[in-house]
This record gives C-alpha cells, sequence and structure tokens, in this order.
C-alpha cells in the first residue's frame, strides 16, 4: 500500500505525464538558437566559438583554472587518467559503487582497478577505508637514480621531501599504484580533503570522477578540482548536456595544454600543414554539441535551484514513511542532487517498490551492480566492502527530472 502511496506522490511531482522518467534534459533557454546559429556557421566538428565559450563557461563556473572539452566524460577520464601517469599493469584505487565508465576508462590505460568502500552519508569513497587498504598493502619504493640505488620505506609519515621519487607499490604483486579516482556519487561530494591528504602520504595522484556532480561543493570548493584532475559529463541525463560531451579538469599548467593537445589528435597548430608529435585521440567535443553546453550553462542556476526544491520536497515526504530514508547532502557540502535516491529496508521490498514503479510508468532504477561483482573486475582487488554491498541492496534512484509544472 505504501509503495503505491510513493508513486502517486512522484507522479504529482511530474503531472500530466504518461510515463515519468528518471531524468530529462530542460531545454529552456538558447538551445536551438545557438544549435541554429552553429549550423548556419558551418562550425559544426570540433572547431568553433562555442567550443571555446563553453570551456570559459566551465572554468568561470568551476573555479578550474583550465577545462578541455571532451566527446564524453569516459573519454575525460581516460585522458586524465593517462596525463596522471596511469600505464599498463598499473593498479587504480577507486570505489565498487560506480558507473561502469569509471572502470572502463581505468582498463583504457591497460591498468586494472582496486577496489575500496564508501561511506553511507556520501556514496562516495571512504577515506577510512582507502588509508586502511594502503596500509595493509602498499610499500613506498625510493628509486635513487643518481646513486643507482633502489630502496624501501614502508613509513610514509617519515617521507620529509615529496620532491623524491618514491612510488607506491603493492606488497604482494608488486604491481604500481598509480592513481586513485573517487566519484561523486549521484552528485554528493566525497570527503576530498582527507582523500587528498591520504593519497598526498603515498605519491598516489587523485583523479577526481565528478561526472554526475556539476554544481556540488565540498567545503566551498567545487567539485572536480581538488585532484590533480577532475573530470565532469555532459551525457543526455545528467544535470546539464550536450547531448554526449565531458570535460577535464585541471590547474597544471603542463597538463592542462597537454590535453588539449592530445585530446585533439595531438596535432601541432599550423595553418595547412598536418603534423602530430604524439599518439593522440579524437576526443575533442563537436562545436555543435558546445552550443548547446553554452545555453545549458547559461540556465544552469535555475536548474540547480528547481533539483534543490524537488529534493527538499522528496525529504519532506519520505520523513513521513517507515523504513523508507532518503538520502540528503552529506556536511560540509551542497549537492545538485542529480538524482534523488532512497534506501528502502533490504533487497526483497527494493525490488518489489522497482516492478511496481516500472510497471505504472514511474522510471525508478537500483543502484549499479558494484563494479567487483561483474565479469570483467570480480578479479579485481577488493577490501571488505559492507556499506557498498548494503547500499547496493537497499537503494532506488527516484525521478529527478527539472519540473516545470
Amino acid at each position: 500500500m505504501v509503495y503505491q502511496y510513493i508513486i502517486d506522490f512522484i507522479r504529482s511531482l511530474y503531472p500530466n505525464r504518461e510515463t515519468v522518467p528518471l531524468h530529462e534534459p530542460y531545454f529552456g533557454g538558447n538551445e536551438k538558437k545557438y544549435v541554429l546559429d552553429c549550423i548556419e556557421s558551418t562550425f559544426v566538428s570540433s572547431v568553433g566559438k562555442y567550443v571555446d565559450r563553453f570551456e570559459e563557461m566551465i572554468k568561470d563556473f568551476t573555479g578550474a583554472k583550465y577545462a578541455i572539452a571532451t566527446v564524453n566524460g569516459t573519454s575525460a577520464l581516460h585522458i586524465a587518467l593517462k596525463l596522471a601517469g596511469v600505464q599498463e599493469g598499473d593498479l587504480v584505487i577507486t570505489q565498487p559503487l560506480t558507473f561502469i565508465a569509471t572502470c572502463n576508462a581505468i582498463s583504457y590505460c591497460g591498468a586494472e582497478p582496486i577496489f575500496v568502500d564508501i561511506d553511507p552519508d556520501t556514496l562516495g569513497m571512504s577515506p577510512d577505508s582507502l588509508a586502511n587498504w594502503l596500509q595493509e598493502n602498499v610499500e613506498l619504493k625510493v628509486e635513487r637514480v643518481e646513486e643507482g640505488l633502489e630502496g624501501l620505506d614502508p613509513q610514509p609519515s617519515q617521507l620529509s621531501q615529496p620532491s623524491q621519487p618514491y612510488k607506491p607499490y603493492h606488497k604482494i604483486n608488486k604491481k604500481r599504484i598509480s592513481a586513485c579516482v573517487p566519484m561523486h556519487t549521484f552528485g554528493h561530494p566525497c570527503k576530498m580533503d582527507s582523500i587528498v591528504e591520504i593519497c598526498n602520504r603515498y605519491h598516489i595522484p587523485v583523479v577526481e570522477d565528478a561526472a554526475e556532480s556539476i554544481g556540488s561543493y565540498y567545503k566551498g570548493k567545487h567539485t572536480g578540482t581538488f585532484g590533480k584532475l577532475g573530470i565532469l559529463s555532459f551525457n543526455g541525463n545528467k544535470t546539464i548536456t550536450t547531448g554526449g560531451g565531458g570535460m577535464i579538469l585541471t590547474d597544471d599548467d603542463e597538463l592542462g595544454p597537454l590535453a588539449k593537445h592530445l585530446t585533439t589528435t595531438a596535432k601541432k597548430p599550423h595553418p595547412w600543414k598536418f603534423e602530430h608529435n604524439m599518439i593522440g585521440y579524437n576526443y575533442r567535443l563537436p562545436n555543435i554539441n558546445a552550443a548547446l553546453g553554452c545555453a545549458q550553462m547559461e540556465m544552469l542556476p535555475e536548474i540547480l535551484k528547481n533539483k534543490r526544491e524537488t529534493a527538499h520536497i522528496y525529504q519532506d515526504f519520505f520523513q513521513t514513511i517507515t523504513d523508507i530514508n532518503f538520502i540528503t547532502e552529506p556536511e560540509d557540502c551542497i549537492s545538485n542532487y542529480w538524482l534523488n535516491a532512497i534506501l528502502l529496508k533490504d533487497m526483497k521490498e527494493r525490488d518489489a517498490f522497482l516492478e511496481q514503479a516500472n510497471a505504472q510508468k514511474v522510471r525508478c532504477r537500483p543502484a549499479w551492480i558494484l563494479m567487483n561483482k561483474l565479469e570483467m573486475f570480480n578479479h579485481c582487488l577488493t577490501t571488505e566492502i559492507p556499506i557498498s554491498e548494503k547500499i547496493e541492496s537497499k537503494l532506488v534512484n527516484v525521478p529527478s527530472s527539472y519540473r516545470n509544472n
């Protein structure tokens, strides 16, 4: 009976809809105008004024020094990992509760993920789980090139000169840990200060998967700007969209220009000559997609305000229902509430609600299957993940689109 009550309430938020989508894009501004202007200019591919403008708008909004537009968030993360130094045979720390793109990008580099647990309040990487895994499994190898010597220093707290070439390796399989990728789940920021501090002790660069969190802040700073690099996604179901698109964020004066070079087939600038000096990638965002993005960025403050209002309505509603908890923004955070989420009593209750809601065309969905359970990654190193397993079994995303009624 309570399930029908919830379904009817969701329909009241999105009235006059035969199907209530989980999250659809909102086009309420200059989208058609800018796209038509782009078409008329004939510059619809990877060169044009809208690409440059979109990058500038993202820099201004996030506070990042560099923003490099790509064809999607996965390609952005792929390049960010390469720029962070991830190589074939390496290990990359991430979380099991994430979208497949996180682990796919790691795999594109020829590396393998390591899975540490999440926190129940952020749904993102747990600093405690990260620290415990590193303490138990990692040793720091110092390469004294000038002396032709190698040694091990297992105590990161003893490192007094961060510039020394210490590198973290797994104690057993001797593989290098070359990056850490926390993901801001459904737009709720991870505890980034702790994660970065822990990784710095082990000389592990942080690459933030902020694909879902444009408009989210941790302690006043935008997600994606804490680590060495970060990425955003503008897929069709995100808070704002370019149809398909992504963005690399960094403050690094070397990596920023290099990211643009790599994603533009590594072509050296020249009026007519085609000279490429590296293995590059055809990952540059087309101008026609960026035109859509510019209009969406103009609408972003309004969209974020609308989504917060929806989240507060959900929060008030679910406070009246026993055994169902609404996920709220963590302490010290401003969340964009990309996808609102509830926790039911158990998996049986979750599946029963999902079946009833979707049968009535109210599109709710469960959390992703944990990455360590998938065939491609079930052999990967995984620490104890009780919180991830608990969340996976109970979580449901409810419709979270912009409400224009």
